[in-house]
């Protein structure tokens, strides 16, 4: 099992991992639109915290020698299901054929007051 994390994206809120290595599948724990500088949400809107969660994601996957083309299954949760249509949209720019699995719930809330956080599984191959 080997840890994997990266500068680039903010910093655990809590004890865990930003991920976690083993027999070929990295697990990544859940990103909210933190910025990794200041480690407060993004908060100008739901288009800009849908792309801090991507780009703190895409950092976690590069640092660990992988891309998006890597995810296999991604979990989504939301606090706001109407907005569904809007996340798919940006998602779609940085996500590619075949797509992964995924799932996406509603949910009450979520840490520092985020709108949605993302978790993913990907593979080297």
């Amino acid at each position: 099992m080997r840890k994997l994390e990266s500068s680039r994206a903010p910093a655990a809120i809590g004890p865990y991992s930003h991920g976690i290595e083993t027999r070929g599948l990295s697990f990544f724990s859940g990103q909210i639109g933190l910025d990794p500088e200041s480690g407060t949400l993004v908060d100008s809107n739901f288009e800009a915290e849908v792309r801090q969660v991507m780009k703190n994601l895409q950092a976690l996957l590069v640092d660990s020698g992988l891309g998006f083309g890597n995810v296999v299954k991604l979990n989504i949760s939301m606090t706001d299901l109407s907005r569904f249509s809007e996340f798919n949209e940006i998602y779609a720019e940085y996500l590619k054929e075949p797509y992964p699995a995924r799932a996406c719930v509603g949910v009450a809330s979520l840490p520092k007051g985020a709108s949605l956080e993302i978790e993913m599984i990907a593979t080297a191959e």
